[in-house]
C-alpha cells in the first residue's frame, strides 16, 4: 500500500500565533501515524515562487493523510494556521512503482 503526505508551502505572518498551530497539530498527527520528512530548513526555489516553509509529512496510507486532515483535532489546529499564515496544502498518495534504471 502507497504511503500518503502533505506537501504544504507557508508564510507565517503570525510567528508567537503561529506556535499555537504546532502545538495543536501534535495530537492528530501522531494519532494518525504521521511524521515529519521536511519541516522548513533551508530551500531554494529553482522553478517559480516559494515560501518561507515548506513541509512534507509522511503517513502510513493516502486515507490515514485524509483522515488526519479531517479530524477534529488537526481541523481545531488548521483553523490557528489559517489566522497566522498564509498557505497551500495538498494531501497526495505516494508511488509504489518502478523507479529509472529499474
Amino acid at each position: 500500500m502507497a504511503k500518503g503526505y502533505w506537501i504544504a508551502r507557508v508564510d507565517v505572518t503570525d510567528l508567537d500565533g503561529y506556535q499555537e498551530y504546532v502545538a495543536l497539530n501534535a495530537a492528530p498527527l501522531a494519532e494518525f501515524g504521521g511524521r515529519f520528512l521536511v519541516r522548513g530548513g533551508p530551500h531554494e526555489a529553482v522553478v517559480g515562487e516559494s515560501r518561507q516553509r515548506n513541509v512534507v509529512v509522511e503517513f502510513p496510507s493516502y486515507q490515514a493523510a485524509v483522515d488526519c486532515f479531517y479530524s477534529e483535532g488537526y481541523q481545531k489546529a488548521l483553523a490557528v494556521r489559517q489566522k497566522t499564515s498564509v498557505s497551500e496544502q495538498v494531501i497526495i498518495e505516494g508511488y509504489d512503482g518502478s523507479q529509472p534504471g529499474q
